[in-house]
């Protein structure tokens, strides 16, 4: 996707400890940068907020990492998060991590899908999404350049 298909932008620079002998972001640390994107889109969207005091835990149960070029230490980078897909017990978000440019032009180096599902704590199985939560992230996702007029199911 274009960075414009994203409404949810966070930069971080990358941390030397981040890094490998090879001098580049280690492999595993694409998915800690997806964990901080997604928990930053949560708290833009309000997430929590819209749950008011109800029990919503999740676990996540797939993750696919898509690496297209490296990241060094000390570069800034951007993460960028959206929904693409809603299922009865889960929901399926795209991180992608880009290089951050001067002139805001496309620099992918990963993507991460991560499909979680919505559990009960007390026994770590699926339970059903409550039904607003599929509209609190489209309605979320609408204010990027290029808003999205569904979500898939998943």
């Amino acid at each position: 996707m274009a960075r414009g298909d994203f409404a949810f932008h966070h930069s971080l620079r990358v941390r030397w400890s981040e890094t490998d002998a090879q001098g580049v972001v280690f492999n595993a640390r694409y998915l800690d940068y997806a964990d901080v994107a997604i928990t930053e889109y949560w708290r833009a969207v309000k997430f929590w907020e819209y749950a008011d005091g109800a029990p919503m835990e999740f676990h996540v149960k797939k993750a696919t990492v898509t690496w297209f070029a490296p990241i060094k230490p000390d570069e800034m980078i951007e993460v960028m998060a959206r929904t693409i897909a809603t299922g009865r017990t889960s929901m399926t978000q795209m991180v992608e991590i880009h290089g951050l440019t001067d002139d805001g032009s496309d620099d992918l180096r990963a993507t991460v899908d991560m499909v979680s599902v919505h559990v009960d704590l007390d026994v770590h199985r699926p339970i059903p999404l409550p039904d607003w939560v599929k509209g609190v992230f489209m309605a979320f996702d609408s204010q990027s350049a290029n808003p999205p007029t569904a979500l898939a199911e998943s």
